[in-house]
């Protein structure tokens, strides 16, 4: 099943929700301990991925200019601003947290990184579904701290989670058809790796090791095909 991972995804975010909502004093230190175990969890399998590069040098120069091309962009500050922008136009009534508010706040948390996108294309590409699993994993821990607090809403972030990373994977099966056989491979072996730097980037700023702005590494996707298609032409 090509879409598991999303459908996974998804489905861990709603029963997170779920159970947030009759959690509403989640002590800091269990919320803590918990991230940390998650973060060191996904270190872990973004070193792994790093180590399907063929050529290392590739996956550099893919992060660097990726980076240059995001801080350019700000596309970590052009995200903030837009959920600045969508919980003002959505202000709370009730003295409370509304559907509103959790839905906005979740679906920004949710459906923008990294993870999302390479597990997408992941899943479409090589029909590996870790990332996503992973991915819903965190979303499943952390919809239930953000039920616990900002209400219902949270569990409605499923929705865009699933046409996003749905579309993603369904257009990456299609990549295939334009591509010869060599390239892909090349390509995926490149872009797993250079994903996986940014997975470990993820997994230190659970930890609290860094502050990394992820978001601004994720033009180095796009990075990877250009420079993989370069090479393997000449």
């Amino acid at each position: 099943m090509i879409l598991f991972g999303t459908v996974v995804n998804v489905i861990l975010i709603i029963i997170g929700a779920i159970i947030g909502r009759f959690l509403h004093n989640i002590p800091e230190r269990m919320k803590e301990t918990v991230m940390y175990g998650i973060g060191l969890a996904v270190t872990v399998i973004g070193i792994q991925m790093t180590f399907e590069s063929t050529q290392i040098l590739i996956v550099i120069i893919s992060i660097v200019l990726g980076a240059v091309l995001g801080e350019l962009g700000n596309l970590d500050g052009r995200i903030n601003k837009l959920g600045v922008w969508m919980e003002s136009k959505l202000p709370n009534r009730n003295n409370g947290p509304g559907v509103a508010q959790g839905f906005v706040t979740a679906t920004l948390i949710f459906a923008v990184g990294s993870m999302a996108i390479i597990g997408a294309i992941d899943s479409g590409l090589r029909n590996d579904h870790d990332v996503l699993v992973m991915k819903g994993i965190i979303d499943g821990f952390t919809a239930i701290i953000l039920s616990s607090t900002l209400g219902i809403g949270v569990a409605f972030a499923a929705i865009p989670v699933l046409l996003y990373q749905s579309i993603i994977t369904l257009f990456s099966t299609q990549i295939s058809r334009f591509i010869p056989d060599g390239l892909l491979e090349f390509f995926i072996s490149e872009m797993t790796a250079t994903g996986g730097l940014m997975i470990i980037a993820i997994g230190l700023n659970l930890i609290g090791l860094t502050k990394i702005r992820v978001a601004n590494l994720i033009p180095g996707i796009f990075v990877v095909a250009v420079v993989v298609t370069i090479v393997y032409a000449f």
